[in-house]
């Protein structure tokens, strides 16, 4: 029988303490957080540990579980729970209340549709919370124009692998925010030409 490996990924291992330090800048009262599109689980363990005060609750599709559960299980961390199955267009979500919501990478590999399911779901989850923040961590295009070359190529090449996908602008994700209950609170300049967008409910 083969025994399954953890994944790895050489980027969150680089991007994970500018995260954090936004993270700890906003994410300063104690309650559950919810990780949308947890990946291979290495940021879930890393923020849980050096956020004590904090649940943290990944989710993902169904394919990356099983990565994160090995992740998870390993650092046997008491405020990081197994990770859930969450589609961001299926409802019921499958955690009703978080005082914050979290994901990193994900909007440019999503359809458009998806991103709306995701701002719609947090607007939700965020409202029936009693408030919180959600944080948006990757690339964003700002007036329809790329940051950066490295990011105009990365875009190519995401539209080539599926033309569903690419750099969202931020204009768009700040409207979809608005239309959902959810105002700006930071713009955060990160390394790689990344930012990281936090928005709170009311």
């Amino acid at each position: 029988m083969t025994i399954p490996t953890k994944p790895y990924s050489e980027a969150c291992e680089q991007n994970r303490e500018p995260i954090l330090a936004v993270l700890r800048e906003v994410f300063t009262e104690p309650g559950l957080i919810l990780e949308i599109g947890a990946g291979t689980g290495q940021h879930a363990v890393h923020f849980a540990r050096q956020l004590p005060h904090l649940i943290w609750q990944p989710t993902d599709v169904a394919a990356h579980l099983l990565g994160i559960h090995l992740w998870i299980t390993e650092a046997n961390l008491p405020n990081l729970r197994s990770p859930l199955e969450l589609d961001v267009c299926h409802n019921p979500w499958p955690v009703a209340h978080a005082v914050g919501v979290f994901s990193a990478n994900t909007t440019h590999i999503m359809a458009w549709p998806m991103v709306e399911c995701l701002f719609r779901g947090a607007g939700q989850l965020l409202e029936s919370g009693g408030g919180g923040v959600f944080c948006l961590y990757g690339p964003f295009n700002y007036n329809g124009h790329y940051t950066s070359a490295s990011n105009a190529g990365f875009d190519s090449w995401l539209r080539m692998r599926d033309p569903d996908s690419g750099i969202r602008d931020f204009a768009d994700l700040d409207q979809l925010a608005s239309a959902n209950g959810l105002r700006l609170l930071h713009d955060y300049a990160m390394p790689v030409n990344n930012r990281i967008l936090v928005w709170t409910q009311g």
